[in-house]
């Protein structure tokens, strides 16, 4: 049966066969006869159930049926017992390999940032030297080189937000290292340097290299905190034509810590100026709704695909065909990013308990990702064809707190 798949009713069974001689000695019983079904899935057959020595009569079709019946829902719970510890199984291999990936991307994210910082002095260091020199023949060369520099930093920021769950104690060690030797420091730094003012920079820079993040809640009214960051972006793309409008009602206290909150707002606006052509406007909302506090980014831009939309916040995701990806000034049009923004933002979302949403057109004129902006709604309604229509609106919703 188990090979046909058929199933089998044996009205008697042969009394001077060793084989059944032996299993009736071994069961206690003798059996007289006997209805066996498949336990049987949609792929295989896992077994058999039996039943013997009906008590009336003899095993009949109806007999058959109900225990058919029966042999689906055995054979179904037995299948689902199987897949559920495979998927236990596989479950905690995946948490395993998590975590391991986790400590990996830390590790490297903290082993990526001494190199880098010591990188970023050293060119501090360089262009003092060269100021012999026509400033003209070195100064391109060491901005481009501290801008890229600037942006590993960026993803080495970026990543320990994405990961980062505890907190380590190597500061601590380090600064108490660090006073403790103050004194033979600076008198070492001053012998070498003839500089006495340095030994603020080293603590600065180990606070830099080796602290946590200080993510505790504060009380903060949302308002007041995007007028402050929007009067510090501002000048940051002065070199742009867009308008940037606010609309912040003044609303009640939400709770989280200042860090995340400012990178979300910082994040949020630079990607609406990053994505909006010269002549766009862009529009910053803050109001009450309900029991919660939104805050909304709103620009004219060219817009996500609805294939870009599923995947935005999936994490070093980028709208822009590699190809056409390029090295730019942060708040340049189209300067393109690492993709771990929306991610970061996200996470910090679970973590802080705010929910985050993006609805988003693309621009009629530009259906594909592989289609290029010119950079200004100017240009842009010289050329033929629809109407420049994009705009990306991004909803953060903070709950209030209970008291």
């Amino acid at each position: 049966m188990v090979k046909t798949g058929k199933p089998l009713i044996m009205t008697s069974m042969p009394e001077d066969q060793k084989l059944n001689k032996d299993r009736d000695e071994k069961i206690g019983y003798r059996v007289k006869n006997v209805m066996v079904v498949p336990l049987q899935t949609s792929t295989r057959i896992i077994g058999v159930i039996s039943a013997d020595n009906k008590k009336e009569g003899i095993f009949d079709q109806t007999d058959l049926e109900n225990l058919s019946t029966i042999a689906a829902t055995v054979a179904l719970s037995i299948e689902n017992a199987r897949v559920s510890e495979e998927l236990k199984k596989a479950n905690e291999e995946l948490q395993s390999l998590n975590a391991a990936k986790d400590k990996m991307i830390s590790h490297l994210s903290h082993e990526l940032k001494t190199p880098v910082a010591v990188l970023l002095s050293s060119i501090k260091i360089l262009s003092r030297k060269l100021t012999d020199l026509p400033e003209a023949t070195w100064q391109p060369t060491l901005e481009r080189m501290q801008r890229n520099l600037k942006r590993l930093i960026g993803i080495e920021d970026e990543i320990y937000d994405i990961v980062e769950k505890k907190h380590f104690a190597h500061k601590p060690v380090y600064s108490l290292i660090f006073d403790q030797c103050k004194d033979t420091i600076e008198a070492l730094i001053a012998e070498e340097t003839g500089e006495t003012g340095v030994v603020q920079k080293v603590r600065q820079r180990l606070d830099d290299i080796f602290s946590t993040r200080d993510h505790e809640e504060k009380q903060v009214h949302l308002d007041r905190f995007v007028d402050q960051r929007i009067a510090a972006i501002r000048p940051l793309f002065r070199h742009r034509d867009v308008d940037l409008s606010a609309d912040l009602s003044p609303v009640s206290l939400i709770r989280i810590p200042l860090d995340p909150l400012q990178k979300m707002v910082d994040g949020l606006i630079r990607n609406a100026v990053e994505n909006t052509p010269d002549g766009g406007s862009i529009q910053v909302l803050v109001h009450e709704k309900g029991k919660g506090v939104v805050f909304v980014v709103q620009d004219h831009g060219i817009g996500l695909t609805p294939e870009a939309q599923k995947r935005i916040f999936e994490g070093f995701f980028t709208t822009q065909e590699t190809l056409h990806y390029a090295s730019k000034q942060p708040f340049d049009f189209n300067a393109g990013g690492k993709g771990a923004d929306l991610l970061r933002m996200k996470i910090f979302s679970e973590r802080y308990h705010f929910t985050i949403s993006m609805t988003s057109k693309r621009c009629s004129r530009l259906p594909k990702d592989t289609d290029i902006c010119p950079g200004s709604k100017e240009a842009c309604s010289k050329l033929p064809g629809p109407p420049c229509d994009g705009h990306t609106r991004v909803v953060v919703l903070f709950a209030l707190p209970e008291n």
